[in-house]
């Protein structure tokens, strides 16, 4: 018997057992190792048909909740009051329509997978000359398969919606990241225009000191003590000959 034949086996004799079941042992069946994915069904969760009623649904729910509520298992109060959580998380999904449509549609996919599953194993033993019997051609081998395949349906859809989660978030990150950055700019744009005005004032006067200044070195020399420098005259260094008289 292979592991998932053991789990399934394992699992089924429990809820065969619902009617007599402890509390603990409920809390067990809800917390066990691999009731992640199977937590994920609020049908398998509270042990009913998906073609259940509400109403029948609503007295298996409060059954359930008194066996292991926190208050009656005291002695093991931590894990009852997370198996309470998905018992009650449970019924919650199962109040919705739209929820209660969304898990039966579910169902019908999984049929329809195993129904494919099923035509590949018959044609592929019809290939090699066999009989295309197969197990789940019996009630109890179509009803483990069809749970097996409902199990993974489920968890399917719950890895899709995480990871259409965290796409969502990490856009509604950078889009966030995108606004702080726009604002951050614009406030370093203000704080410039105002440090631009309120230095208007300084600036100009700094040009005209400066201009003054330039002026001031360009301008001739005026006043009463003002003396122009004595001019120097040529002189010849050679003496000029001397010119005799002719009469």
């Amino acid at each position: 018997m292979s592991e998932f034949d053991a789990f399934y086996s394992d699992l089924k004799t429990t809820e065969a057992q619902d009617a007599t079941l402890t509390p603990s042992q409920q809390i067990e069946r809800l917390l066990r190792p691999g009731a992640t994915f199977l937590n994920l069904n609020p049908f398998e969760v509270l042990q009913v048909d998906p073609d259940t009623d509400i109403d029948a649904i609503k007295k298996k729910y409060k059954k359930m909740s008194l066996l292991i509520h926190p208050d009656r298992n005291l002695d093991d109060s931590e894990r009852a009051k997370r198996a309470f959580e998905i018992v009650k998380k449970a019924m919650e999904t199962l109040e919705d329509p739209d929820e209660v449509a969304r898990c039966r549609e579910m169902y019908e996919e999984a049929r329809a997978r195993l129904a494919i599953v099923m035509s590949e194993k018959k044609r592929k033993l019809r290939k090699d000359g066999q009989s295309d019997k197969i197990p789940e051609d019996e009630p109890q081998g179509y009803g483990k398969a069809l749970w097996a395949t409902v199990t993974k349906v489920f968890a399917d859809r719950e890895k899709k919606r995480k990871m259409l989660e965290e796409r969502t978030m990490e856009e509604k990150r950078k889009f966030a990241e995108e606004i702080q950055a726009a604002q951050e700019k614009r406030k370093l744009e203000e704080e410039f225009k105002k440090n631009y005005e309120e230095t208007r004032d300084v600036r100009s006067s700094s040009w005209r000191t400066f201009v003054q200044k330039k002026t001031k070195r360009l301008e001739p020399f005026r006043g009463a003590n003002f003396k122009p420098p004595a001019q120097k005259l040529e002189t010849s260094s050679a003496k000029k000959p001397k010119l005799d008289k002719k009469f």
